[in-house]
């Protein structure tokens, strides 16, 4: 019989060396660094809206893509946290998104409310929906691979919160290269399906992520 101390060193030498895991938010930091380098690539390619600069004077656009950034931020992070088993302990940070998609709706609502004079809408609708989840699909790719690297035991809100900030870049990518100040189509093709990206989400998440 072979001896137990050459087996246990046979045993050790063919396991290999195993490659701890990031931190969460090393991992939340590079899903964040990769989005804003392909927003910044779909912006080089498509253009900024021609009267950006006059845009960036109005507080309420300013604040809409400050909160549509934050979604992004707190989506990408929550994502990273659930790809381990106990959160990292970090519960709060987890559900995070739910209370800024709160208020990035209740933003939009004042804007409405405040929208003195409503722009007129535009020619189209749905595809604005359609090409903010296509420009969505390299992000989501991206996230999803790296999860399943991890060992997320809520597999279910992991994608639904890794759609969630995929589709975040592409409505940020939308937001600043359409030329539209209609909030009524902004919020009813840019922001509202952002409820029925998050409920495929955690299809998704089962789909992909459960291990």
């Amino acid at each position: 019989m072979e001896n137990i101390d050459d087996l246990v060193s046979r045993l050790a030498e063919d396991a290999g060396v195993i490659k701890p895991a990031s931190h969460p938010y090393v991992l939340s930091l590079k899903l964040i660094g990769a989005g804003a380098i392909y927003l910044g690539a779909l912006l080089a390619f498509s253009g900024l809206r021609p009267d950006w600069l006059e845009k960036f004077h109005s507080i309420w656009f300013v604040a809409e893509i400050l909160a549509l950034v934050g979604l992004f931020v707190v989506t990408s992070l929550s994502a990273a946290l659930l790809g381990f088993p106990d959160q990292f302990q970090k519960r709060n940070q987890v559900l995070a998104p739910i209370w800024m998609f709160t208020l990035f709706m209740l933003l939009l609502i004042f804007e409405w409310l405040f929208d003195g004079h409503p722009a007129p809408l535009p020619v189209h609708n749905f595809e604005c929906t359609f090409s903010i989840a296509l420009t969505a699909i390299i992000p989501a790719v991206w996230t999803f691979y790296a999860l399943r690297k991890y060992a997320s035991t809520n597999y279910r809100l992991a994608g639904s919160v890794s759609l969630l900030s995929a589709f975040s870049v592409g409505a940020l990518w939308l937001r600043l290269h359409e030329n539209t100040d209609s909030i009524n189509h902004v919020f009813e093709w840019h922001y509202l399906p952002m409820l029925i990206i998050g409920i495929v989400g955690l299809w998704l998440g089962k789909k992909l992520l459960k291990w």
